[in-house]
């Protein structure tokens, strides 16, 4: 195994740091004294950088190894999960981002508290917190992993320790500096980091390849089905899979369904996300940054996916390559499985290209932890503390922004934490990493999405209500997980579902568990033409 890190590898990586620094520094200059400025950026970031930014956030390390896999063993039905996020988008533009702008929040869970109570703002705002400490964590770890591989050449705990602490210092230190101006600045770095060290890898693959671009096409459309008596093949290059398959995430149906309420919970109501397109000085400028960062995510997602149909050509088909590869595709790494993209880094990249390898995997996991620590911190601070501190005293604004910085110290322990407990989590299930790292966010998403359709569409719901709906979200979707399943006995297809009908279950339970609640106070959200 070709795993030695070299003397331009180790450049790269400190020039990388060097930057981020230098980026931290500069917003730490233009220290923010009022927390609409240290979490929103006063609402006038540029709607390009914004939406950069977003695409950066919704991306992540996951992405980065994991849509590699996806081409690798599979077809380009993960691209097309672009459908959901375009329903998705249209949803959150035209119904929930202008009532945020028309009452001027600082959190999209505000609107609860606008609607029902401040009770229920705040269980809101607890759920994502939960969901949030799950996804966050859930893809440090998937970084680390990665990075412990490329620097330490193992995956021991020591080493798995180190890097993942070493990533969460680097998110802390990026948004403690400068508050959301320098995540989003940082993250428009990140994107073109990690996007040019895949586009460095797809190139690099492309250029082994010895034969016409016909034959490209061909090979991938008839790969042989291994297992199979009869000569079965499998078209790699499939875009729209329209089978029933309940198991499969990236089904038309499934994307249609669950895909597009994901992505609702993503881009709507994710603080992580939505404070993002919170910092466009209106609607028009947020709803524009969103529709240009879904559009922007299609060829991205393409990238991705082509990498490892690449992969495969230059692993499975070495008859078609100018040189095979070094090494038989053994997919573990001391015994843990590892990825076909992080088993071509390790082994067939390059000096110095390695080194611009594990910047990319860093670059796509900082990118959505610093946003996660700002976004968390933001919600903590305004749904939590600065209510309960203002009530019984008047306290300024410049109390708020340091005690936001304390959260974040709070918040990258408790993400540093979950990304250790994930280490053990991700090898019981099993499951892929990008399943694994989309999947993991249903725990919060089903209930904040039933409890806001009923908010947004219905006249009913109470903070009882609300408490009731978010904890049934929490429980349906962990009864669903298959170690639950195999616990209690259920039926095994329970578990076996993929995380989206899984979500499309959990969030209609909830609604109805919301909606059975009256509305007992609360003010009547004023319409768009207001």
């Amino acid at each position: 195994m070709n795993s030695g890190f070299s003397v331009l590898d180790w450049i790269i990586v400190v020039a990388y740091l060097l930057i981020l620094f230098a980026i931290g520094k500069y917003f730490a200059k233009k220290q923010a004294k009022q927390t609409q400025d240290f979490f929103l950026g006063e609402r006038q970031m540029s709607l390009w950088v914004v939406a950069i930014s977003v695409l950066a956030t919704t991306q992540s390390a996951a992405t980065f190894l994991g849509g590699p896999d996806q081409g690798y063993g599979g077809n380009f039905t993960y691209v097309s999960s672009n459908i959901g996020a375009l329903i998705a988008v249209a949803f959150v533009v035209l119904v929930l981002l202008p009532r945020f702008y028309q009452l001027r929040v600082t959190t999209v869970y505000n609107l609860l508290e606008t609607r029902i109570s401040s009770g229920a703002m705040r269980a809101a705002g607890g759920m994502y917190l939960i969901g949030r400490v799950f996804a966050s964590g859930a893809r440090l770890y998937l970084a680390a992993i990665a990075v412990s591989m490329i620097l330490f050449a193992n995956v021991n705990a020591n080493s798995i320790f180190i890097s993942a602490l070493l990533m969460t210092t680097i998110g802390f230190l990026m948004t403690f500096m400068g508050g959301i101006r320098s995540v989003i600045w940082s993250d428009l770095v990140q994107f073109l980091i990690y996007m040019s060290a895949a586009v460095a890898a797809l190139y690099s693959l492309v250029m082994h390849i010895d034969v016409d671009y016909n034959t490209i096409i061909d090979a991938l459309q008839n790969v042989p089905v291994t297992g199979t008596e009869d000569a079965l093949t499998q078209n790699k290059l499939q875009l729209f899979d329209l089978s029933l398959d309940l198991t499969k995430p990236f089904t038309l149906l499934s994307i249609v369904f669950g895909i597009t309420l994901l992505l609702i919970g993503n881009y709507g109501l994710d603080q992580d996300t939505t404070q993002r397109l919170l910092t466009c000085k209106d609607e028009s400028e947020s709803g524009k940054a969103l529709i240009f960062s879904a559009l922007i995510a299609i060829p991205i997602g393409f990238v991705f996916v082509a990498i490892g149909q690449m992969l495969y050509l230059f692993y499975q088909r070495p008859d078609l390559m100018i040189q095979a590869a070094s090494s038989e595709v053994h997919q573990l790494f001391e015994g843990e499985r590892i990825t076909i993209f992080m088993h071509y880094i390790l082994n067939e990249i390059p000096i110095g290209l390695r080194g611009f390898m594990v910047v990319g995997v860093i670059s796509a996991a900082i990118s959505t932890l610093n946003s996660g620590i700002n976004s968390m911190a933001s919600v903590a601070i305004h749904d939590f503390y600065k209510p309960w501190l203002t009530k019984s005293k008047v306290v300024e604004d410049a109390h708020f922004v340091f005690a936001g910085k304390v959260a974040m110290a709070l918040v990258g322990f408790a993400l540093f934490a979950m990304s250790i407990l994930c280490f053990y989590w991700q090898r019981y299930t099993e499951m892929p990493l990008l399943d694994f790292a989309l999947s993991v966010m249903v725990f919060a998403y089903s209930g904040l999405l039933g409890v806001f359709f009923v908010v947004v569409f219905t006249k009913r719901g109470s903070e009882m209500s609300v408490y009731l709906a978010l904890a049934t979200g929490f429980l349906v979707s962990l009864i669903q997980q298959p170690y639950i399943v195999e616990f209690i006995g259920l039926p095994t297809v329970i578990g076996a579902m993929a995380f989206t009908w899984k979500l499309c279950i959990g969030t209609l339970l909830v609604f109805v568990v919301c909606i059975l609640g009256s509305r007992e106070r609360g003010v009547q959200i004023l319409s768009q033409e207001n």
